[in-house]
């Protein structure tokens, strides 16, 4: 498992335990993390293939990766159990993320430096192997650079008006959301409102 899915030793442990009964269900773990505050929540990001989850399908998820961690009890102190989808400005944890969010602008961490940064916004331009490509400005000009997976601490998409429309084209065009919704969401980005 890398560690853009789970980060922490013990969202590892988690992960460890949970990813099964997540892809037996049909879905794809894209992300855990166990966050500390005043009472400990325990993130978790899930979604179908297709990169869809609805909110009852959230609920079963929940419902089943509760009993196994009540059987496994791997966090300590009480905890509340997040299961949510990943979002539009979504994390990208997993290689094929990259070729799938190709030409959307994002923003990448490094664990390390590289030519002296850590840091990194620009489109993505695909996988090449085990590196992430990503179109970034150096002095004025468009550069392309390839980051090894291994690298990454941080990456997630950035949201812009593009990603917004496609996205939501994309459930207008698989009928979760219908064409007067798409058109006023359209409406909102364009600054068409009065």
């Amino acid at each position: 498992m890398n560690d853009l899915v789970a980060k922490a030793a013990i969202d590892q442990r988690i992960a460890e335990i949970i990813a099964p009964v997540i892809e037996d269900m049909g879905y794809e773990l894209v992300r855990v993390r166990l966050m500390s505050g005043k009472e400990q929540t325990l993130q978790i990001m899930a979604q179908k293939p297709d990169g869809t989850i609805e909110v009852d399908e959230c609920a079963e998820i929940s419902t089943a990766v509760s009993a196994v961690l009540d059987v496994e009890d791997p966090i300590l102190e009480a905890y509340t159990l997040e299961v949510s989808s990943p979002g539009i400005d979504r994390p990208l944890t997993r290689l094929k993320d990259f070729d799938q969010w190709n030409g959307y602008v994002a923003k990448i961490e490094t664990t390390e430096l590289i030519d002296g940064r850590r840091r990194f916004k620009g489109a993505l331009a695909g996988t090449e192997g085990e590196e992430v490509l990503i179109e970034i400005e150096e002095h004025g000009e468009p550069l392309t650079i390839g980051l090894k997976f291994d690298w990454l601490s941080d990456a997630k998409l950035v949201l812009t008006d593009e990603l917004i429309r496609d996205v939501l084209r994309g459930r207008k065009n698989a009928g979760q959301i219908d064409e007067a919704q798409f058109d006023e969401v359209e409406t909102i980005i364009d600054g068409d409102e009065e």
